[in-house]
């Protein structure tokens, strides 16, 4: 269940007459509980309670009690040795009049009446296993409307199956922003009246709804007409006592559908919920699904944390702004320059969706402006910030909408807020008609156009707030001659998972540069974008992005082509997981980059570590989102630091002829002797990983002669021979001639391998590297030194090693991608003396010894992250000890400082051997 299933759960049960004994598991049914643990609970099965309630282990102790004695109850759920040991996370006491319950862990509580407890659904939502964040545990209402906006949506196009399809779907939305409008408007003041616009349909429509469209549609015709025009319009009185609003808001289309009903009941509740409280920053996120039916199966999980977006927008403007105003303290000059100053400000998001950066930027400037004008005696004074400051592009028409009416409710909560109620209502309507979110395709349109330079522009008035021409002549910014902030959260989409609509925006985007843009993440478009902007008019900007963009051949590919000589890297904050609603949230692990132009000014880096954020002022931040150089890591065909070469496996190119199961070489009837001599172990990474046996076949050349006619082997080889001649490749068709030998031969076959996959996976803390003895084979699935000393297994096993690899090499979807040239070649490595190399010698062994100890266990087992034995974990730990200890005389406090090291030991040894070359 999603959070908006569960809120209406919820609200069923508490409208419902109060049942004591069911109560319990009415309660867990609406978070999701399905019938089999119910019934376990009712039957004694798996309820752990010791006071005669239920108790569901690692989840709530509910007990239902006596009138007058909820409180008392609850202390008692709290102090039961049962809620300890069933590890309860919450307690809930109720008597069918008072409802009060407790998060254990952090001591939150929530008491109120029973018929308000749906109010509080979100403080229990990880009942349903889905991790809340504040914002979302306070804002109950912009689910519950959300909720009941989408049965509503749903409803109307079941009625109405011609508005469903793609001609008229941009109808049903201009309906669905028009009503969320009037929601809110009659909740406010803004109309005339408490309940106006909801208790006008209520009385105005037909028992049957049969005219209920009519009557919505004669509401918006009147919002559409001007005072001095209603004399002619013909309005019915009822209608009439509604306010102009705007002919963009309320223009275009007059259409209306037609309401069973069941949709006319789902209006009127909307109706009656309490719009005051919706948080536009929140709810249009939220709102944004309903039209999507693709998102609409995660329905209300679709909100982006405030302290995420904040991420952004603090370092890339609002800090400095805040920092002004403390500087500024009660000085009246500087006050009034930084108001003027924050009047010319541009937030421009390229990707804006429903407004949520731009609205919490707006909010936090008008904030900022009110302590302004409190500090100058002018508290009442009207806002200097323009709505059309904040400039948005979204691809779709719905999202745009909801962005444009998200910022205008925020304006009017800011004005009742900050000015008071009177005085924002006598400035609110009408609206004016200006269009300021463009609906487009970002990566296609000119971003100059949209958020036009100093001086370019011409005033435009809208016929139509939602539709919006791409050709349309431009709004003018009120105040001229400010600063340009560009933010958002670009769609990511990696190279292999575009569309070729996605593939040709690149290109487009790309076309005059160097760019290799058909492996380029989605997102690196919205950057180049934002670097051509900025270096024409003066802006900085500030995204979300995946943190492939920094990771990888992404870096040397992409950010020569964006910095340049005029930009560089202000602050970044480095991997952390952008987190939505945990139990649905796509567990995407992201960067935030921040560019302006180039200055002598501290950077600040921010460092996601186990012991919460760190933030650092550093001199530089390269691409790598690393304090040091600006530098780019490209592959090398010799080992920076002297190391045995590392190479591909063998590979076979034999259609599967020179490969084996176990079985397969029992059916061969091949001698014992043949077999010891002829059929060998091999290893690809999963192979390795997983203990998974695959066989060979591995005839030298001096040996063909006396096997080829050998059953078993003959009839293998016609099989390569076949294959190979079947291929239209030059090359192949020549390995035909020698169809016992691999198309691709990496070794003699008697060395002493390690070897390693060439995929990793991201869960795995460790490389998983192996040793085997002489004798043993690989694939190309899997790296490998032949013959190396064993110390180097220390190093390719080490954390410094794995940190240097995610980050110069990159990700192949989510797990690693290892390469010889970008990742061995280039891992920078003290001089070691004797000593070192023994040290480490020691430490490899003790790693295959921990392993060992554990056989028959395949490395996949002893390196889970939740099952790795506490031997071969502290073996690895040592390893890291003594690694770390050669390179800085201790250990690394994060990984932060470990690529810190080695990004400037890399620039000391590449112009070492630029100098010597």
């Amino acid at each position: 269940m999603n959070a908006v299933e569960i809120e209406e759960a919820v609200s069923e049960l508490a409208a419902a007459p109060f049942d004591a004994d069911e109560f319990p598991f009415a309660f867990l049914t609406a978070f999701g509980n399905k019938e089999t643990t119910i019934r376990k609970l009712r039957s004694g099965a798996s309820n752990k309670s010791d006071l005669g309630g239920v108790l569901q282990t690692n989840n709530i102790h509910i007990a239902v009690c006596s009138p007058g004695e909820v409180t008392k109850t609850l202390t008692a759920l709290k102090a039961s040795p049962a809620t300890s040991r069933a590890k309860a996370k919450f307690a809930l006491a109720t008597d069918g009049e008072t409802f009060e319950a407790e998060d254990l862990a952090s001591g939150e509580t929530v008491a109120c009446a029973y018929a308000d407890f749906p109010d509080h659904f979100g403080f229990f939502l990880p009942l349903a296993g889905i991790t809340t964040v504040k914002q979302i545990r306070e804002s109950s209402f912009d689910i519950r409307a959300t909720g009941r906006l989408n049965r509503l949506y749903v409803e109307l196009l079941k009625d109405n199956p011609d508005w469903g399809t793609a001609e008229r779907r941009p109808d049903m939305n201009h309906f669905m922003a028009r009503l969320i409008f009037c929601f809110f408007a009659e909740d406010t003041d803004i109309f005339n009246g408490s309940r106006l616009f909801t208790a006008t349909i209520e009385q105005m429509s037909a028992r049957d709804s049969a005219n209920t469209h009519e009557v919505i549609g004669e509401l918006f015709r009147a919002m559409n007409t001007k005072i001095a025009d209603r004399g002619s319009a013909a309005l019915p009185r009822w209608a009439d006592v509604f306010p102009y609003v705007n002919g963009g808001l309320f223009s275009g289309s007059p259409d209306v559908p037609r309401f069973s009903r069941i949709a006319k009941s789902y209006l009127l509740h909307i109706g009656n919920l309490d719009w005051t409280k919706i948080n536009p920053d929140i709810f249009g996120s939220m709102i944004q699904a309903v039209a999507d039916d693709d998102e609409r199966g995660a329905l209300g999980m679709h909100y982006t944390s405030v302290p995420n977006i904040l991420k952004v927008l603090n370092p890339l403007f609002l800090d400095d702004l805040r920092a002004q105003l403390d500087e500024a303290r009660d000085n009246s000059r500087s006050l009034l320059n930084l108001r003027k100053r924050m009047a010319k400000i541009r937030v421009f998001d390229p990707a804006c969706g429903s407004g949520n950066f731009l609205v919490i930027a707006y909010k936090a400037m008008r904030e900022i402006e009110a302590e302004i004008n409190k500090r100058r005696g002018e508290a009442d004074r009207r806002t200097e910030i323009p709505l059309t400051n904040f400039r948005g592009i979204e691809l779709r028409d719905f999202p745009a909408e909801v962005a444009r009416l998200a910022l205008i409710i925020a304006e009017f909560q800011c004005d009742v807020l900050y000015r008071g109620q009177k005085e924002a209502l006598a400035e609110f309507l009408p609206l004016d008609a200006m269009n300021w979110i463009t609906c487009g395709n970002a990566l296609r349109l000119d971003w100059l156009s949209v958020c036009p330079p100093t001086g370019t522009g011409v005033k435009f008035q809208a016929d139509d707030l939602f539709h919006t021409p791409l050709d349309q002549a431009q709004i003018d910014f009120e105040n001229e001659g400010g600063e340009t902030y560009i933010c958002g959260n670009p769609p990511y989409k990696g190279s292999q998972s575009q569309d070729d609509a996605q593939k040709a925006d690149l290109e487009l985007v790309f076309r005059r540069t160097n760019v290799n843009w058909k492996g380029t993440d989605y997102v690196g478009g919205w950057f180049k974008k934002a670097s051509d902007y900025c270096g024409i008019e003066k802006a900085s900007f500030a995204f979300v992005s995946t943190n492939s963009i920094c990771q990888g051949k992404a870096v040397s590919n992409l950010w020569p082509n964006m910095l340049g000589r005029q930009l560089e890297i202000q602050f970044a904050y480095t991997s952390f997981r952008w987190a939505n609603l945990a139990n649905y949230n796509a567990g995407v692990t992201v960067v935030v980059v921040g560019v302006g132009p180039r200055n002598g000014a501290k950077k600040h880096l921010f460092v996601t570590t186990k012991h919460g954020l760190e933030a650092r002022e550093v001199p530089t931040i390269n691409a790598y989102l690393v304090s040091g150089p600006e530098l780019y890591v490209n592959p090398r065909s010799e080992n920076l630091s002297g190391l045995n070469p590392m190479v591909f496996g063998n590979m076979p190119i034999d259609g599967g002829g020179l490969s084996f199961t176990t079985d397969e070489i029992d059916a061969t009837g091949l001698s014992t002797e043949l077999r010891e001599r002829f059929i060998r172990r091999i290893y690809g990474g999963a192979e390795f990983v997983r203990g998974q046996s695959r066989y060979c076949l591995w005839i030298e050349d001096d040996d063909i002669d006396e096997v080829a006619q050998v059953p078993g082997i003959k009839d293998r080889l016609e099989k390569v021979e076949k294959f190979r001649r079947s291929s239209a490749r030059p090359a192949t068709l020549e390995l035909a001639q020698a169809p016992h030998r691999f198309g691709w031969v990496a070794q003699a076959g008697s060395e002493v391998v390690t070897l390693l996959p060439r995929i990793l996976s991201e869960r795995r803390e460790y490389i998983t590297v192996g040793h085997e003895p002489a004798g043993t084979l690989t694939t190309d699935q899997a790296y490998a030194l032949f013959d190396a000393p064993l110390w180097n297994m220390a190093l390719i096993a080490s954390r410094i090693h794995l940190v240097w690899i995610t980050t110069v090499c990159g990700k192949l979807k989510t797990d690693l991608r290892y390469s010889n040239t970008l990742g061995w070649n280039t891992f920078p490595v003290p001089t070691l003396t004797e000593k070192n190399k023994a040290d480490l010698t020691r430490c490899a062994e003790d790693i295959l010894l921990a392993r060992g100890a554990h056989f028959p266990a395949t490395v996949a087992e002893l390196y889970d992250p939740e099952a790795m034995p506490d031997e071969l974990r502290a073996a690895h730990d040592r390893n890291d000890e003594t690694l770390e200890r050669i390179y800085i005389g201790r250990r690394f406090r994060n990984d932060t400082e470990r690529l810190e090291k080695l990004f400037d030991l890399y620039t000391k040894m590449t112009t070492l051997k630029k100098a010597s070359a």
